[in-house]
C-alpha cells in the first residue's frame, strides 16, 4: 500500500498560499488512495480470472493516470523549498544544462515557455542517461509524453489546481514563484541518482 508523504512543511512557502497548498495536497492524496484501489481491484480480478474483461482492461488504463499523478505530484512537492534553493553554477548539473542548453538562462527560458504553452499538464526537465542529455518535455494527463528511460528531475505542475485560485490566469506569475521555490539541491541529488 502507498501512503501519502507529508509536503506540509511546504506550508508558508512564499508566492503559495496555504490554502492552495492544502487542497493541492488533498488532491495529490487522492492519487495515492485510488492507486492503492485500483492496484488492489486489479489483484482481485486477475486472482478471480477476470484478466480477460473490459472492466479489467479500462482499470489497467486507469491505473497509470493515477500512479502517475500520485509519483509526479510526488516529485513536484519534492522538488520544492520554502525560499528555494539556488543553482550551483559549478555544479555537474549546470555544467549539463549549460552544454545542452547554452547556458542557464537560455535552459530556463526554454522551461518557461514550456510551462506557458497552452493546455493543462507538467513541464518536466528530464535526464537521458543513455546519451547523457537534457531536455524540457511536456507532459500530458499524467500518463502521455514521458520520455521513456529517462529521469525527471525538475518537476513543474502547470494543471489549474496548481495555480487558479491565487494567480487566476496568471500562469507566467505562477511560474516565476515556482521557480523561486525550487530546490536545486534535489534536483542536483535527482542527477546522481
Amino acid at each position: 500500500m502507498y501512503e501519502a508523504k507529508n509536503f506540509e512543511p511546504l506550508l508558508g512557502t512564499s508566492g503559495f498560499g496555504d490554502e492552495l497548498l492544502k487542497n493541492h495536497f488533498t488532491l495529490y492524496g487522492g492519487y495515492v488512495t485510488n492507486t492503492n484501489k485500483l492496484a488492489d481491484a486489479l489483484a482481485t480480478m486477475l486472482k478471480d480470472g477476470r484478466a480477460d474483461t473490459p472492466e479489467y482492461s479500462e482499470l489497467k488504463r486507469r491505473f497509470g493516470w493515477e500512479f502517475d499523478g500520485m509519483r509526479l505530484h510526488e516529485l513536484y512537492f519534492g522538488n520544492l523549498v520554502n525560499g528555494g534553493n539556488a543553482l550551483d553554477e559549478s555544479s555537474d548539473l549546470a555544467k549539463k544544462i549549460n552544454a545542452e542548453f547554452g547556458s542557464v538562462p537560455a535552459w530556463e527560458k526554454d522551461f518557461r515557455a514550456v510551462g506557458a504553452m497552452r493546455g493543462v499538464g507538467w513541464v518536466v526537465l528530464y535526464h537521458d542517461k543513455d546519451a547523457d542529455r537534457l531536455f524540457n518535455a511536456w507532459i500530458n494527463e499524467h500518463d502521455a509524453g514521458h520520455l521513456t528511460g529517462c529521469v525527471p528531475l525538475l518537476v513543474m505542475d502547470v494543471f489549474e489546481h496548481a495555480y487558479l485560485t491565487q494567480y487566476g490566469l496568471k500562469r507566467a506569475d505562477y511560474i516565476e514563484t515556482f521557480m523561486k521555490a525550487v530546490d536545486w539541491k534535489i534536483i542536483e541529488e535527482r542527477l546522481t541518482k
